[in-house]
């Protein structure tokens, strides 16, 4: 059987093909009855689905992470295309080729690693230089830091995408603070660093990519603040002296407060000059990261603009700088 790639499939079209299925919850609908929503996933992509009218929840026997093969169809709800499935089957993972489920990467790993210790290392506060090198000579954390996803469906939702997300930040922090010298660099430079790293801890990799009881309890940003604390105690050690009080305080302020606003799960809002800063930083590459998935998996392929998104309230449109030249060489 010919594998159905996520990015190929379209309104209408029928589906038998193998997938990675994750996020798989059971839900009642309003009359009481049973249907089981999923994500699945390979090389290409995602794509969310449904199987309606559950009656023995033996049919629902997969967890997070399995091989299933998933025949049905694809459907267009509200903009977004969806599987409305027959019937989902374990799958023996060993009769499946994985280079059709792991996605080529598209970042260079190794590159960007080096990129955030060069940036790290411009760092002049002794404190808070001590810290980051903490962090980043422990080879199992950061192992764990570069195979993270930052997210498990709008921005930057693979392996590798939570140190993409970090380094692009610190690299916007860092023009942003010779642009207003009344900003710390060192404190913002550190707290972009810091910022989501409670998501190694928060969500999973591989191919389950899906979060962790922790996460959901407690979240990460308040798992960065555990991982804060325990690395503050081994710069303590390290040099021999207690860590700056003020300094680890406004370093907290910037992890709890960088989703910047009550409604969007901030604990705090942000209350120092670094704590806007980050926040507008991490907003910008967040919503430019969701963005681009939106045009890129659009079905539509061609057009100028993108179907109507309920999650933005609004379609995109697929701007490109050479759409004109493109024109004129067709013409030609």
């Amino acid at each position: 059987m010919a594998h159905q790639y996520i990015n190929q499939l379209r309104d209408t079209g029928q589906v038998d093909s193998i997938y990675v299925i994750s996020d798989k919850q059971l839900r009642p609908n309003k009359n009481g009855n049973l249907y089981l929503q999923y994500i699945v996933r390979d090389k290409t992509g995602s794509m969310s689905g449904r199987l309606w009218n559950i009656t023995d929840t033996a049919q629902c026997n997969v967890e997070n992470g399995d091989y299933v093969r998933v025949v049905g169809a694809v459907q267009n709800f509200q903009g977004a295309l969806q599987l409305i499935t027959k019937k989902i089957i374990k799958v023996d993972p060993a009769t499946v080729n994985e280079e059709d489920y792991v996605t080529a990467s598209h970042i260079n790993i190794p590159h960007l690693r080096s990129r955030l210790k060069e940036l790290t290392r411009t760092i002049n506060d002794h404190e808070l230089l001590s810290l980051a090198d903490c962090i980043i000579l422990d080879e199992e954390l950061m192992k764990q830091f570069c195979m993270t996803p930052a997210g498990v469906k709008l921005h930057h939702a693979y392996e590798g995408g939570l140190l993409e997300h970090t380094v692009t930040m610190m690299e916007v922090a860092d023009r942003v603070a010779s642009l207003y010298p009344i900003l710390n660099r060192d404190m913002l430079l550190v707290g972009v660093f810091l910022h989501d790293i409670g998501k190694i801890r928060e969500m999973t990799s591989g191919n389950e990519m899906v979060y962790t009881s922790q996460g959901q309890i407690l979240g990460h940003p308040f798992l960065g603040v555990e991982i804060l604390y325990e690395y503050i105690q081994k710069v303590e050690q390290l040099l021999g002296e207690p860590f700056d009080a003020e300094k680890a305080m406004l370093l907290k302020h910037l992890l709890i407060s960088h989703h910047g606003s009550y409604e969007n799960n901030a604990a705090r809002l942000p209350m120092t000059l670094e704590a806007i800063a980050l926040h507008y930083i991490d907003s910008l590459d967040s919503k430019i990261a969701e963005f681009s998935k939106y045009i890129a998996d659009d079905p539509n392929v061609g057009a100028s603009w993108t179907n109507y998104i309920p999650g933005i309230d609004r379609k995109l449109y697929k701007f490109t700088m050479n759409r004109d030249k493109k024109e004129e060489e067709k013409k030609g």
